[in-house]
């Protein structure tokens, strides 16, 4: 409800999937740095993906995304050659070794909603290219803050009100996640890596489970 979905066509034969590309409907729209308004509709989508079964095909999955999503949470080993060993890589390590477990339920999400949520008038909202992960919800939200602050000249006010341990636990592994994209991606450029650089750097003083006044805080994150 109050989302607009791009969905999926065909082929002529039938299938989904050709060569590894895939057809949606067209929907009107422009992306466009309304981020509060992203989260919204993330927030929307995510309630009507919860009782989706996990998709098999995840566990198949060997993209340099689903690699980043993989080291970024820890399900592999951190030390990884594509991660260079040039400051990108060092502030991985730094970020990676204040990972802590995180207690929240995993379910279907929109690994990718920054510039693929389309606004068009008083139309709804448009979710196109719908990228599968199978994490919180909170951290595809974390996903579209980071992005935000690091190309979408957001500041870090956008991550402030969230400070939960957990909250800060998802955003710790969404810096990771688009750092490794940078750090591993041939055709990174050096303004895309400045950028997630700058996102560490804002959001590093938020990251710290022993900010004082924050215990207790109470979530505005939906789980």
């Amino acid at each position: 409800p109050g989302v607009r979905i791009a969905r999926p066509v065909r082929s002529s034969d039938g299938r989904w999937v050709i060569a590894g590309w895939t057809a949606h409907r067209y929907v009107a729209g422009r992306n466009g740095p309304r981020f509060g308004d992203v989260v919204d509709v993330g927030t929307r989508l995510h309630a009507a993906l919860a009782d989706i079964p996990r998709p098999r095909f995840l566990d198949d999955r060997d993209t340099l995304w689903s690699w980043a999503d993989r080291i970024s949470w820890g399900d592999i080993p951190a030390a990884d050659p594509r991660l260079g060993d040039g400051i990108g890589a060092a502030a991985f390590a730094e970020l990676a070794a204040g990972r802590r477990p995180v207690d929240l339920p995993h379910q279907l999400v929109h690994g990718d909603l920054t510039g693929n949520v389309l606004f068009a008038g008083s139309a709804p909202p448009a979710v196109i290219d719908m990228t599968p992960y199978w994490r919180p919800v909170s951290w595809s939200t974390a996903i579209v803050v980071v992005d935000a602050i690091a190309w979408g000249g957001a500041n870090r006010e956008l991550a402030t009100g969230r400070q939960t341990s957990q909250w800060r636990q998802v955003l710790r592994r969404a810096l990771l996640c688009r750092l490794a994209v940078s750090l591993g991606h041939p055709g990174s450029t050096p303004s895309s890596m400045v950028g997630v650089l700058s996102a560490v750097e804002q959001l590093r003083p938020l990251l710290n489970d022993e900010l004082p006044g924050l215990a207790g805080h109470a979530p505005d994150v939906p789980h």
